[in-house]
């Protein structure tokens, strides 16, 4: 009985052991997650063989399981870049990312599990200030924002496609300018604007002016064709139409006098 403490307290010590070595050996790996095996004794990080992947997984309890989100994320950036004209510009900017999960062992023994920090927004900053620095602020700040977004996410794409990480777009969210040049911009702009009204409402009244020449000139054709065709003949026979239409009618009493000095009939009389 002397013993038993003696005896006990290896045996409580070796339990210890044991469970720290074993809880190590067992691994769950969430949803969106992966995870990367490193081997102790067998040459560390396995990068020729895909990764772990969601579930329950045991391991040896020398080695560790490193694990990576793989779902889509996206990173925030605010960036101060300069325009073309050195002014200074903020970039507001998200960018949507994973890494590459079957290529997760190399990025981790490679550049580790900060590879946000250490690739992806260095690249992004790098870009933004090239792609910016294109442009003057009444460029950003109107027309140019669309191009800007896609220069931006081509040329960091193809720096961190080597980098075993999918880019999948940037998103230029808002372009803060200077006070000063940001009036400046919208009073031009508004002028801008008022000297196109101003030039349609010229156009507009030219095109109308012109097309009351068409229709005025249309008309004094039609009447010197018209007085071209009109003989004696065809005036005295239409005047005999009409004399012998009022005769007939019901609501005139006609008397034929005599005759003018054109031949038509003279037609006096009234109700």
């Amino acid at each position: 009985m002397d013993r038993l403490p003696k005896i006990a307290v290896p045996v409580i010590f070796g339990f210890i052991v044991l469970f720290l070595l074993f809880s190590n050996a067992f691994v769950n790996i969430g949803a969106g997650e992966a995870g990367v095996l490193w081997k102790r004794f067998a040459g560390g990080v396995v990068t020729d063989e895909p990764p772990l992947g969601e579930g329950f997984h045991i391991v040896a309890p020398w080695n560790k399981v490193y694990i990576y989100e793989v779902r889509r994320q996206e990173i925030f950036e605010k960036m101060k870049v300069l325009s073309s004209n050195g002014l200074d510009i903020q970039l507001d900017a998200s960018a949507w990312y994973m890494p590459k999960a079957e290529e997760l062992g190399k990025l981790h023994q490679k550049i580790g599990d900060s590879y946000l920090d250490r690739i992806l927004l260095p690249t992004i900053r790098s870009a933004a200030r090239s792609v910016v620095g294109r442009y003057t602020p009444e460029q950003l700040y109107s027309s140019k924002r669309d191009a800007i977004q896609q220069e931006i996410f081509e040329e960091t794409k193809k720096i961190v496609d080597n980098q075993y990480i999918i880019l999948d777009e940037i998103l230029v969210r808002d372009v803060t300018l200077p006070p000063t040049i940001k009036e400046a911009i919208e009073r031009k702009l508004k002028q801008e604007q008022e000297s196109l009204e101003y030039e349609f409402r010229l156009e507009k009244a030219e095109k109308e002016a012109q097309r009351q020449r068409i229709e005025a000139q249309g008309k004094a054709d039609a009447n010197r064709i018209l007085s071209a065709s009109l003989t004696d003949k065809i005036l005295q026979d239409k005047g005999i139409e009409a004399t012998l239409q009022l005769s007939q009618s019901p609501n005139a009493k006609v008397v034929v006098v005599g005759s003018s000095g054109d031949g038509l009939p003279l037609i006096l009389g009234n109700n």
